[in-house]
């Protein structure tokens, strides 16, 4: 039996993310693994888990049925295997889940490896407010424009804006599922994940036909993290499930970056306290985001200014004798030498400066605030 199809068998034997069978198939392979598995030869407990799926199964016609779908399956070695999955295999478990993934069920026109080769993660809470989402499909929009993937899970909430933004900017984007590539989940985001498949790419651990679980979207997590160079948390309240895809990212050294929301609100308490505890940047436009998940040099930004305005570049002798000129009625030299504390000359070559700038005029041979400054 050749490795796709022990990989695409034990796609259906086991579960995403579970650290004995990524163990099993790093030490022994997994051709090795699924033959002692069929000939009911336990290998640490896992037979007894798996010994219900084994009847029937049939990964060739698996392989088969996926094609005719549309999807395919990447395993380690095929060109379009994504080499950031490798940090999976050394990163520390998480709720019991770990390990690089056996193979991935794709359906989209974009290759993984490709799509993740410049990716940012945008995820947050389901339940996102006006001021999330906004902020969300911006952010996303923004690092797409840029020709860089957003990667996030097709949830309600923030992954929909975020995956609403790249699609908007007609840049690419990668949905990671906790089902079957072919599934919509949920089902009100059907039309969204066939768009997705023709513009970016779907992926999931999970062989078609799979249905979602809670473990299934904590596994579904640290594929987001890995596949992408940083992830950004918007709005995830104290327990929420985006805290765990950015554990993930923290774990895999990834860039983790954090967008502020109103002190007063629940929804970023999460996210203020990654920001609070130093574990995550803080970020509030897709430039930022840009700038840290870049490699270094190759995306910079200068320290924001306001907007120049006529007094800026002043000396101090201009900014005095512009503070005493009046606004309506004129004034002499006489008089303005005396409030502003300088000699008559000063004023003169001051009044010069201030004059070629638009910030001081004279009329009838007094003088008084120009246009420019009074505007």
């Amino acid at each position: 039996m050749s490795e796709r199809l022990a990989r695409a068998a034990l796609t259906r034997l086991t579960e995403p993310g579970d650290v004995r069978m990524a163990g099993l198939v790093a030490d022994l392979g997994a051709e090795v693994v699924y033959e002692h598995l069929r000939n009911e030869r336990d290998l640490g407990g896992v037979l007894t888990e798996v010994a219900s799926r084994l009847r029937g199964l049939d990964p060739a016609r698996d392989l088969d049925d996926a094609s005719r779908q549309g999807i395919r399956f990447v395993v380690p070695g095929d060109p379009e295997w994504p080499p950031s999955l490798a940090d999976l295999e050394t990163a520390e478990p998480l709720n019991r889940r770990g390990g690089a993934p056996i193979g991935l069920w794709v359906r989209g026109r974009l290759r993984v490896d490709e799509a993740c080769a410049r990716s940012v993660a945008v995820v947050g809470s389901r339940s996102a407010t006006s001021y999330g989402a906004g902020v969300a499909g911006a952010l996303a929009a923004e690092v797409a424009r840029e020709g860089v993937a957003v990667v996030s899970g097709a949830a309600f909430g923030i992954d929909q804006a975020a995956h609403r933004g790249a699609l908007a900017a007609r840049g690419p984007t990668v949905a990671v599922l906790a089902c079957g590539p072919e599934r919509a989940y949920p089902a009100a985001h059907k039309q969204l994940l066939d768009y997705i498949a023709e513009e970016g790419v779907v992926v999931s651990e999970l062989p078609p036909g799979c249905a979602p679980t809670r473990l299934r979207f904590l596994s579904r997590n640290r594929l987001i993290a890995a596949l992408s160079t940083g992830t950004v948390v918007v709005e995830a309240a104290v327990r929420s499930g985006a805290l765990n895809t950015a554990n993930w990212a923290t774990r895999l050294h990834r860039v983790l970056m954090g967008v502020p929301g109103p002190v007063t609100s629940a929804p970023s308490e999460g996210v203020h306290e990654l920001i609070r505890s130093g574990k995550a940047a803080l970020v509030t436009e897709g430039r930022h985001v840009l700038e840290l998940a870049s490699p270094a040099g190759s995306f910079t930004l200068g320290h924001q200014r306001g907007e120049t305005r006529p007094l800026d570049g002043l000396e101090e002798q201009e900014l005095r004798v512009l503070d005493a000129l009046p606004v309506v009625h004129g004034v002499s030299v006489a008089s303005l030498a005396r409030t502003a504390a300088l000699g008559e000359a000063a004023v003169r070559e001051s009044l010069t400066i201030l004059r070629d700038a638009g910030l001081a005029e004279a009329v009838d041979g007094v003088w008084r605030i120009g246009k420019a400054h009074a505007s």
